[in-house]
């Protein structure tokens, strides 16, 4: 039961700080999900540095892994969101967007993980 909180209050904590970025940070005049990109980017360099800290040493218990890599990145990071942005470029018919917030997206957030990987050592 335990566990079970740990991931829901951090889930909450990111959700709510997703939603923040991305009513400041989403333009609506150009459809660009600057938030949604900046949290999936800022979530993965998070997890990479979390996880990294968790296996050096057993720097982190299980139970803050939980509550941050789980529940926190979980909640913060969002790839529903991701993918409906877009499903929303493709029905526009705006196939550059599309290319290019997919595409950055996977190797700007693979190489945030690493990089927070990278920062623990």
């Amino acid at each position: 039961m335990k566990n079970l909180l740990l991931v829901f209050v951090g889930g909450g904590f990111g959700s709510v700080l997703r939603y923040i970025l991305s009513k400041y940070l989403n333009s609506t005049e150009t459809g660009i999900p600057y938030g949604t990109f900046a949290a999936n980017i800022l979530g993965s360099l998070l997890i990479g540095i979390i996880l990294g800290l968790a296996v050096k040493n057993n720097t982190l218990s299980s139970n803050q892994t939980l509550l941050l890599a789980t529940g926190f990145c979980g909640g913060f990071t969002t790839f529903s969101t991701f993918a409906y942005e877009n499903h929303v470029f493709l029905k526009s018919g705006d196939f550059t967007s599309f290319a290019l917030y997919t595409i950055a997206s996977f190797i700007v957030g693979f190489l945030a993980v690493f990089a927070g990987i990278y920062l623990t050592k």
